[in-house]
């Protein structure tokens, strides 16, 4: 097969809808109430039950579609398992419904169910006094930062049902069973930490969550968390091992966008794209510049409010990853904010 990407399906399903990507293998779309509308889910056929992986958020009108789901394409067998790529509300949000309503077991790595359980447990009313400080230490747009100080910040638990105790993990160079194959078990990082993908050993089919997106890259950002993080490089180190294993026939089933192959190809531009944006950016801080001052080399486009925030941690990441890796020194501004520049 040629190495360029194909997306064999130009239109999503829509609604209630299921498209059938291989034998026993459902492709489903769920809304999001963001720029980004949208994630997929995949219906893995065991027989006598289901396998989902990802669930969306937990809304009202999620619950709705999954009632439509479960009685259309899934034809009123149970959910006896879910299994979760990683602990973005949009993956995770409602892993604990099908487990208190349906008895589903959860499936996932060890650090996305205690992120997620932590962060479902942490909810606050007003920003934390570390948070704010973080984002004074990016160099937050200051109206941006007054609107964020002054509101309630999102909590984790808005769109993701409660966690009730108990999973099963999995773990890199594990084995699992699911619509009738069997899968290796990768680890990939950078967009969130100990991210699950499924490598069929049957056919050439690959669950990649958003670790392997067809039209976008990934967010990866820094948060007040772990502020010294390097996911930058984490998911460097990722992409590089992952490649190894790509053909161009592998068929990826994303957690957004659409299904593609041409996998070694798509691999070399996301790693070739974030060293691109590296060397952009170290070009930019000939001068000091803060995270906020970088999304123009980075982004190469304009970024609304809307977008500001991932922007923000995203720029902020790209930046400190040039300070650990020695590419560039940061000082502090007499506001707070971290100022990076180009080393010697």
């Amino acid at each position: 097969m040629s190495g360029k990407l194909v997306t064999p399906w130009e239109q999503p399903p829509t609604g209630s809808e299921a498209i059938e990507v291989a034998e026993g293998v459902l492709w489903l779309r769920l809304p999001l109430p963001m720029k980004l509308d949208h994630v997929n889910v995949y219906a893995l056929d065991d027989g006598d039950s289901w396998t989902v992986i990802d669930t969306g958020f937990a809304s009202n009108k999620t619950r709705g579609l999954w009632a439509e789901i479960l009685a259309g394409p899934l034809a009123g067998k149970p959910v006896r398992r879910v299994v979760v790529t990683h602990h973005h509300p949009d993956h995770i949000g409602l892993a604990g419904w099908f487990q208190t309503e349906y008895g589903a077991e959860l499936v996932t790595t060890r650090t996305a169910w205690l992120m997620a359980r932590m962060l479902q447990l942490d909810v606050q009313d007003v920003p934390s006094n570390e948070s704010l400080a973080f984002y004074r230490g990016a160099g937050m747009d200051p109206s941006i930062y007054d609107k964020r100080a002054a509101d309630r910040p999102f909590n984790f638990a808005d769109v993701v049902a409660p966690l009730p105790l108990g999973y099963t993990r999995i773990s890199q160079n594990d084995t699992i069973r699911m619509g009738g194959r069997t899968w290796d078990v990768h680890i990939g990082n950078g967009h969130a930490p100990e991210h699950a993908t499924f490598w069929s050993r049957d056919d050439n089919l690959v669950i990649a969550g958003d670790q392997i997106l067809s039209s976008i890259s990934p967010n990866i950002g820094v948060y007040a968390t772990e502020p010294m993080a390097d996911p930058i490089g984490e998911w460097l180190e990722a992409c590089e091992r992952l490649a190894a294993m790509a053909r161009p026939e592998h068929l990826v089933l994303g957690g957004h966008k659409l299904p593609f192959t041409g996998l070694p190809t798509r691999m070399r531009q996301l790693i070739d794209n974030h060293h691109s944006a590296l060397d952009r950016l170290l070009a930019h801080i000939d001068s000091p510049a803060t995270a906020g001052d970088c999304f123009a080399p980075l982004f190469k486009r304009s970024i609304g409010e809307g977008e500001y925030g991932l922007a923000l941690v995203e720029a902020f990441a790209h930046l400190s990853h040039l300070h650990q890796t020695g590419q560039a020194i940061r000082t502090r501004r007499d506001d707070g904010a971290w100022l990076y520049q180009r080393k010697g």
